[in-house]
C-alpha cells in the first residue's frame, strides 16, 4: 500500500511487546514478586497495550474509509468499514470457540466479553458515525461528542441500577460483571472513537509540513491531556462513585494522552531508523524489522500467543518465575513470535481467501 504509514505498523508492534509482557508477567510470575514496584511499575506499561490497540483500531478504520471514499464513494467505504467491524466481533467469538475447545473450561466462557468483542462493537459503532456526514470537519466532531459522551458517562453507567435487569452477557458488554468479562463498552469503546479523530487528521496532512504540524499537535494533545488529567485526579470528584484505576475520566484522558503522544514519538523513531543504515556506511539488514513485523500481524500475533502464555504450554511456568526471567522470558516470546510471523507470511504468500475464509483475512494476511 503506497500510503501505508510505516510507524504506524512500529507503534502497534510495540503494542504488541507490550501485551506480551502484559501477558507473560501475569501468567508466570511468581507470587513473591507481585508486590515490588517493579512489578506495579510493569502493571501499570502493561495497562497501555488494550488503549493501544483500540485507539490504533479507531485511526485505521476512519483512515481506510477516507482513502476508500475518494475511488468508491463514501457509502460504499462506510459499508465497507463496518463490514470489518461485524468481522473482528465474528472473530472474537470464533477465538472464544478455540479457546473452548482447547481448554474444555465451562460453556460460560464462550460469552465472555473481551477486547476483541469490544473492539468489533466500537468499530461497527464508529463506521456508523463515520457514514454520517462526507464532511471530514462534521465527523471529527461527531467522533469528538461520542468520545467525550462515552468517556464521561462512564461512572454513571457503572452505577446504573436499570442495567441489572438485562441477562449478564448484554450486561458485560456494558460494565463489568466478575467473571464475564475484562473490557466493557464504557469507557474502553472511547479509545476506539478518539483514535477516528487522529486517523482523519492523518489522513487529510498530505504534504511534508501538513505533517509535520499534525505531528506536533498530536504531541501536544497529548500532552494537555495528560497534564490535565492528572491535575484533575488530584480535585474532588463531579461523581458520586466513580474509582480512579477504572472508571474515571481523568484516567482515561492521561491514557488517552499517552496514545496520542506515541503517535510522534512513533514517527520519530521509524525516521531515525531510515536513517541509520546511512550512517553506518550504507549497512542495513535484510531481515524485516521485529516491531514492525509484529504490528503487521498484531491480530495474528494475538490470536495464538495468549494459548501459548495461558493454556497447556505454559501451564509449567504458571507463577513460577521470578518477574526478571519473565521480563527475559517476554523477550524470547516476542522473537519467537517473529518467526512464526515470518513462517505465516511465507506461507500465505499469493494465498487469496476466499468463500466463508475471508473472515480469516484480518488474522492471516
Amino acid at each position: 500500500m503506497a500510503d501505508r504509514k510505516v510507524y504506524l505498523d512500529w507503534l502497534r508492534g510495540a503494542a504488541v511487546v507490550v501485551m506480551v509482557m502484559a501477558h507473560v508477567t501475569d501468567a508466570w510470575t511468581r507470587d513473591g514478586d507481585r508486590r515490588g514496584g517493579l512489578y506495579m511499575q510493569t502493571v501499570f506499561v502493561a495497562g497501555l497495550a488494550a488503549p493501544l490497540f483500540l485507539f490504533l483500531a479507531g485511526l485505521s478504520l476512519s483512515m481506510a474509509a477516507s482513502m476508500r471514499a475518494a475511488k468508491i464513494g463514501h457509502a460504499e467505504a462506510a459499508r465497507m468499514a463496518l463490514t470489518r467491524g461485524a468481522q473482528v466481533l465474528l472473530l472474537a467469538f470464533l477465538f472464544r470457540l478455540q479457546s473452548q475447545l482447547i481448554g474444555w473450561g465451562a460453556f460460560s466462557n464462550f460469552l465472555k466479553v473481551d477486547i476483541l468483542n469490544i473492539m468489533g462493537l466500537a468499530m461497527m459503532a464508529a463506521a456508523l458515525l463515520w457514514r454520517a456526514s462526507e464532511s471530514r470537519r462534521a465527523r471529527v466532531w461527531l467522533f469528538a461528542l461520542a468520545t467525550l459522551t462515552v468517556a464521561m458517562t462512564t461512572p454513571l453507567i457503572r452505577e446504573w441500577g436499570l442495567l441489572a435487569v438485562l441477562p449478564d452477557p448484554l450486561e458485560a458488554y456494558i460494565r463489568p460483571l466478575p467473571g464475564r468479562n475484562h473490557f466493557a463498552l464504557f469507557p474502553w469503546a472511547a479509545f476506539l472513537l478518539a483514535g477516528a479523530i487522529a486517523g482523519e487528521a492523518i489522513h487529510a496532512a498530505r504534504t511534508r509540513s501538513q505533517e509535520i504540524r499534525l505531528q506536533w499537535s498530536l504531541l501536544a494533545a497529548g500532552a494537555a491531556g495528560i497534564g490535565l488529567g492528572y491535575a484533575a485526579s488530584f480535585q474532588p470528584s463531579i461523581y458520586p462513585a466513580a474509582n480512579f484505576w477504572t472508571s474515571s475520566p481523568t484516567f482515561f484522558f492521561i491514557r488517552l494522552g499517552i496514545c496520542a503522544v506515541m503517535v510522534p514519538i512513533a514517527r520519530a523513531v521509524v525516521l531515525f531508523q531510515e536513517a541509520l543504515p546511512g550512517w553506518l556506511g550504507g549497512y542495513h539488514s535484510k531481515a524485516p524489522p521485529i516491531v514492525t513485523t509484529l504490528g503487521r500481524s498484531s491480530l495474528f500475533v494475538y490470536w495464538i500467543h495468549v494459548e501459548m502464555v495461558y493454556g497447556v504450554l505454559g501451564r509449567p511456568l504458571r507463577r513460577e518465575l521470578p518477574l526478571g526471567w519473565s521480563l527475559v522470558a517476554t523477550a524470547a516470546l516476542c522473537v519467537l513470535l517473529y518467526a512464526i510471523v515470518l513462517w505465516k507470511d511465507r506461507l500465505m504468500a499469493g494465498v487469496k481467501l476466499t468463500g466463508p475464509f475471508r473472515i480469516f483475512a484480518p488474522v492471516l494476511k
